[in-house]
């Protein structure tokens, strides 16, 4: 009988404690499950305002002056003005990309695959993913900011009371504006990439053959399919720089503080939604070509 009741005190602390554990296990499962359905909302939230903002781009009545000047405002700053400093990026990314190619493949005797290599590399990944940075860092804050200040300086409800909607008159032009910047930087990028990697590369005499042994050997390995999904590298993952960076301007409600938060959770979230866009297409575009070809 007293053995009996020693060990009662025993099993209560073990029952206890599989208790405490079980209750940890249920609400870490809770969090993990909320933290999937807020991420679930967020990117449902950010892909019905995408295409929203398609859908009124395609149609000429959402396209009054107004919008039209917003838009080109934003084609200014985002796309014209980050020229020089996009053209400076890719020289650099050239010379350190191309002239390393170049020596890599000397060093193993392979003359014909400096072209397809620098096209996957720089075509398919360096370029739309180092454009979108640079849109991010110029851009998305600035986006951000603006929206977040029209929002609590009464902008936005002067709009909504005059029956204008600011989907069509705020968040569209800009991401459609931040779209197209994004896939004309980016083609800027390659050009620059290449006329620079060559340059350096024949100055210092790390290229050997002619201007067109080495521009030749890219365009030999150009294939349509390229050209056709650098859009969606570039078109897709702008729209989404531009949308994010919109909601979260015109999330604030009602503190001048929340401005720089807005405008730094823009950019974080503009950033890591890129690479991830940029994976999923990798993984859906060129998956899909490995098995075209092994068809």
């Amino acid at each position: 009988m007293t053995t009996r009741l020693s060990v009662l005190p025993v099993l209560r602390n073990v029952w206890q404690r599989i208790l405490s554990v079980l209750s940890a296990m249920i609400r870490a499962v809770e969090g993990v499950g909320e933290g999937a359905l807020t991420a679930w909302r967020a990117a449902t939230y950010v892909l019905s305002v995408i295409a929203m903002a398609v859908l009124l781009g395609l149609r000429p009545s959402s396209w009054p002056r107004t919008v039209r000047q917003v838009m080109a405002r934003q084609i200014l700053f985002t796309g014209v003005d980050a020229v020089g400093f996009t053209m400076r990026i890719a020289a650099a990314v050239g010379v350190v990309v191309v002239v390393q190619t170049e020596l890599w493949i000397r060093s193993v005797g392979d003359t014909d695959l400096p072209g397809p290599l620098l096209l996957k590399v720089i075509v398919r990944e360096l370029a739309p993913l180092l454009a979108n940075f640079i849109v991010i860092v110029r851009s998305a804050t600035a986006i951000s900011t603006e929206l977040a200040t029209m929002k609590l300086s009464g902008e936005v409800d002067v709009l909504d009371s005059q029956g204008l909607d600011p989907l069509k008159y705020l968040v569209m032009p800009r991401v459609l504006g931040v779209s197209l910047s994004v896939f004309c930087l980016s083609v800027i990028f390659v050009a620059v990439c290449f006329v620079s990697g060559y340059v350096v590369g024949a100055l210092i005499g790390a290229i050997t053959g002619g201007p067109a042994a080495f521009f030749g050997s890219f365009f030999r390995a150009v294939a349509a399919e390229e050209l056709i999904f650098f859009l969606p590298k570039t078109l897709v993952a702008g729209l989404f720089t531009g949308a994010i960076a919109s909601i979260e301007g015109l999330s604030v409600r009602g503190a001048t503080t929340e401005v720089p938060q807005a405008a730094g959770r823009g950019a974080v979230r503009s950033l890591t939604t890129v690479f991830m866009v940029s994976a999923v297409l990798s993984l859906l575009i060129y998956g899909r070509l490995l098995i075209f070809q092994v068809i």
